[in-house]
Formats: C-alpha cells, sequence, structure tokens
C-alpha cells in the first residue's frame, strides 16, 4: 500500500469515531441511472428529479463516485460484500454470496439493527425458479444478512417474473408471457421485456408503485412494532431499467421519453420514501444514502432525438469501460452531521460501504471481509484529509475488462468501450497504442488517449492492476 494511503487511512481512523447514537440507514440504488440524468449533476437535463434534488441540497453530492462495476450483479455483489466482483466465486446457480462471506446486512444485524432488502435482488436464489409458495429459496437476503426481505429475483426484463417475500415465492411464475418491445427504440430499450414464466396477477407496471409502496409500510410498521430499534432499509428500485413504464400521471412528465418519464415516477418514488422518513420521525436520526448501480442504455441517436444526455458530459454508457458506465450518482444527507449543500471530489466506490457502515456503527472488520472496502465516513463529513482514501479503484466492464483508477490517470488495458457501445473491441495498430490511457483532470469525457505519450504511467498501473488481479492486494 502507498505511504499516501496508509496515511488516508490513518487520519481516517482518527475522524470517522462512530455516533453516540449510530443513526438509522436508508441506501437506496436506482437501476440504470445515468450520472446526467438528475438535475442536481446536470443542469441541462430533460427529467424533473424535485426529489433527489431536494436531498442533494441537504446534503453532500459526490462528483466523483463510482460503482465497481458496469453492470447490475457485479456492481451488486461489490456493494454488499466490499469486494471487487472480479473475486466473486465462480459457481453456477443458486446465490453468487458465499456461505459465511460477510454483507452490511450482516454486519448491521449484529450491531442489533434490524435489517430489511426491498427490491430488485439480482444475486441468486438457489431453488430459482419458484415452484410453489411452500418451498424455501435458498441463499437469498434473509439467508445473507437481512431479516426481511420482498422484492423480484432478478432485473424486470428477465423471466420468471414473480415476487419473493423472506424466501418464499408470493405465487409461483406457472403462468407464461410474451416479450415485450416498443416501436421507434432498440430491442433493448423502451417496454422491453422477455418471454417466459410469469406469476399469475404479476404485471411489470406495478413493480415500481409496490415496492415503492413496501418500503413505506415497512418503515412506518417497524416504528409501530419495534420502537426505537435501529433499521437498516436497502431499497434496491429495478428502475429505470426497462421495461420503461411509467404510470399513467407521468406519462410526458419528462422532455427524455418513456426513459425520462420513467425516471421522474423514480424520483417521485423516493420523494415517498424520504416523506415517509419525516412521518415517524427519523429524519434527524438517519443517514439516507441515494445512488445508481451502472450507467443508462441511452446511444447517441438518443441524445439528438431527444437533447437529453444521460450520462452528462462523461463518455460511454452501461456495460462500458469507460466513465458513463460506472460513474455514479451519489447523495447522501444525514441532519446536523453532513453540511447541506455541499459537495465532494473524493474518489469513492460503493464496495466502501461495508467499511464505513463499520466505521458509523464502531465495528471492526475482520481481515477476511471488506478486502478492496475503505472507510469514506471522513469525506461523507466534510473532514479535511491530508490524502486521497482509496489507494486506487478497479472497474469492471460488460465484457469483464477491468480498468483501473489512480489519481487523476485512469488505464484500461484494451481498445474499445469492454461493453455495450461499438466497437466494444478493437484490435491495435502496428503502431499504436495497446490500450487506453485518460488523464480524468485534464480530460473527463475521455476524449484524448495519452497511452503513448506517457509510458510510465502505463507500466505503473500495468502493473498495479495486475496485483490487483492476483489478488495480492487489497486496503
Amino acid at each position: 500500500m502507498t505511504l499516501a494511503a496508509s496515511l488516508a487511512i490513518a487520519v481516517s481512523t482518527l475522524v470517522a469515531a462512530p455516533a453516540t447514537e449510530p443513526p438509522n440507514i436508508v441506501f437506496i440504488m436506482a437501476d440504470d441511472l445515468g450520472y446526467g440524468d438528475l438535475g442536481c449533476y446536470n443542469d441541462k437535463s430533460k427529467i424533473p428529479t424535485p426529489s433527489i434534488d431536494r436531498l442533494a441540497r441537504a446534503g453532500v453530492r459526490f462528483t466523483d463516485a463510482h460503482a465497481p462495476a458496469a453492470v447490475c450483479v457485479p456492481t451488486r455483489y461489490g456493494l454488499l460484500t466490499g469486494r471487487y466482483p472480479f473475486r466473486m466465486s465462480k459457481g453456477r446457480g443458486g446465490s453468487l454470496l458465499e456461505k459465511g462471506r460477510l454483507t452490511l446486512g450482516e454486519l448491521l444485524r449484529r450491531k442489533g439493527y434490524f435489517t430489511a432488502c426491498v427490491g430488485k435482488w439480482h444475486l441468486g436464489f438457489g431453488g430459482h425458479p419458484a415452484k410453489d409458495t411452500k418451498t424455501k429459496l435458498r441463499g437469498g437476503p434473509t439467508e445473507r444478512g437481512f431479516d426481511h426481505y420482498f422484492g423480484i429475483p432478478a432485473s424486470l426484463d428477465i423471466p420468471p417474473y414473480y415476487y419473493v417475500r423472506d424466501g418464499h415465492a408470493l405465487a409461483a411464475p406457472t403462468q407464461r408471457i410474451g416479450p415485450s418491445n416498443s416501436e421507434g427504440w432498440t430491442r433493448i430499450q423502451g417496454a422491453f421485456w422477455r418471454d417466459g414464466g410469469i406469476a399469475p396477477g404479476f404485471r411489470h407496471e406495478d413493480v415500481l408503485p409496490r415496492f415503492m409502496e413496501r418500503s413505506v409500510a415497512f418503515l412506518r410498521e417497524h416504528r409501530e412494532k419495534r420502537g426505537r430499534q435501529r433499521f437498516f432499509l436497502y431499497l434496491a428500485l429495478a428502475a429505470p431499467h426497462t421495461p420503461w413504464l411509467p404510470s399513467k400521471p407521468f406519462g410526458g412528465r419528462s422532455g427524455a421519453g418513456m426513459y425520462g418519464d420513467f425516471t421522474a415516477e423514480v424520483d417521485h418514488a423516493v420523494g415517498r420514501v424520504l416523506a415517509a422518513i419525516d412521518e415517524i420521525g427519523a429524519r434527524d436520526d438517519t443517514i439516507v444514502i441515494f445512488t445508481s448501480d451502472n450507467g443508462p442504455v441511452w446511444y447517441d441517436a438518443d441524445v439528438e432525438r431527444f437533447g437529453h444526455d444521460c450520462v452528462g458530459k462523461l463518455r460511454g454508457m452501461k456495460g462500458d469501460a469507460w466513465e458513463g458506465g460506472h460513474r455514479m450518482p451519489f447523495i447522501v444527507r444525514w441532519p446536523g452531521k453532513v453540511k447541506a449543500g455541499s459537495t465532494s471530489d473524493e474518489i469513492i466506490c460503493h464496495t466502501d460501504m461495508l467499511a464505513t457502515f463499520a466505521s458509523l456503527v464502531g465495528e471492526e472488520l475482520p481481515e477476511d471481509a471488506g478486502e478492496d472496502s475503505y472507510d469514506v465516513l471522513p469525506a461523507i463529513l466534510g473532514e479535511k484529509l491530508t490524502a486521497p482514501i482509496r489507494e486506487a479503484t478497479v472497474h469492471q466492464s460488460s465484457r469483464r475488462v477491468l480498468s483501473i483508477r489512480q489519481g487523476g490517470w485512469k488505464l484500461i488495458p484494451a481498445l474499445g468501450s469492454g461493453g455495450f457501445s461499438r466497437p466494444s473491441r478493437r484490435k491495435a495498430d502496428p503502431d499504436g497504442p495497446k490500450g487506453q490511457l485518460y488523464d480524468l483532470a485534464k480530460d473527463p469525457s475521455e476524449t484524448t488517449n495519452v497511452w503513448k505519450a506517457h509510458p510510465d504511467v502505463v507500466d505503473r498501473l500495468t502493473k498495479l492492476l495486475g496485483e490487483y488481479r492476483s489478488e495480492g492486494r487489497s486496503r
């Protein structure tokens, strides 16, 4: 570990002592929401997001926060375990979270929190798809640190479609539904879903409202049944991921078509959850975090058509190794602790939540947990740091290209997007660069590849990435 990183961790240890009364924690993760979709990140956004914008005005807005991956599943693994997703076990079927692996839910449950997960799981169940309502689905949230779960097994465009509550299907997916698409969009945009099994009565358009209602109900029920017991709510929205199905009141709400209208409904759902926190009298002792799991599916043609750029001035989209794939909005509100209306340019990653929550509640992480998790509470609290908190940050694209970021430098050891944007991979010219190097401090839009101009930086970051990949390097 570098001297700078060691100093930063030492500072973190000094300033991140937990409060006498640790707060409730509400972590809201949108699905496929772009860096430039929110008004608080992009003043040219065509999507109204008043609730999330108010959240930003009441807290700190991070400008250089990242998902560990540019697609859904690996990001969720990294968030819950504090480990880069390339370390994930390669087993097929069942839970992708190794048995005995410390998760955010288990960490907080050990500290007396009631832990709940509402929304899209997408980390596997043993016994999925459910054949009936009685058989237990193994390895899900309630066996990986959460006291309560209500949600769907995977993305809302991946069959079979059914709800799971505390390890059991509410209704088994015994019926079938055909595929859905929308005219005027690519095959993976619009009201897109795949054909497959579906539970009787399941309607795709009901899922976002139902997750909102279940979250609000959980907050009310928790206060009524458990009084002042601390709670952790992980709300993993399945939107604005496809299918884009805005409810009738939100049709035409934005200037960015079906996607923008659906994102406006996401904002409404977040607002309802924030209002419920106020309603139960928990605003002042609850830390609320809002972010997204990866970038949007939004092409250059969509930018031209609507005049709305989902990733702002960044390059790329969902799946890509470029910034648009993994640089995320990240907003934290904690009244009385976090300065309202502040911003931070500290580089942070979703994997940091495990160490940060441990610091928040006064818990020390075991040596075999959260290898890639750094305590970023000092940055959240606005403390002055003498060095960056993270030594470096590794990102994974949809085609498993690993890139590495250190300071302003970002190395992608391949040509092409590594993901959804074309070309995904490109052969190097004989005399051209073998990969990509960007100076994000000067070029956040990744317009100029300076690989050939800085061979020393390429060599240093290539070596460092190799050390992480060999699992010989961690926090």
